[in-house]
């Protein structure tokens, strides 16, 4: 998910489409979310990793 967003915010800054900009931005702020919760041990969604 992390990778992912990054690659929609690379693309929205080099082609200017702010919309991929935004998705970018929440796809890496979930991302970095649920990892850093899976890495605290607790479980996400009834898992004990997201992916």
């Amino acid at each position: 998910m992390i990778v992912l967003g990054v690659i929609l915010l690379i693309l929205g800054f080099v082609f200017g489409i702010s919309i991929l900009w935004t998705i970018g931005l929440i796809l890496v702020l979930i991302g970095v979310v649920l990892w850093v919760l899976g890495a605290a041990g607790h479980a996400v969604g009834g898992r004990k990793h997201y992916y």
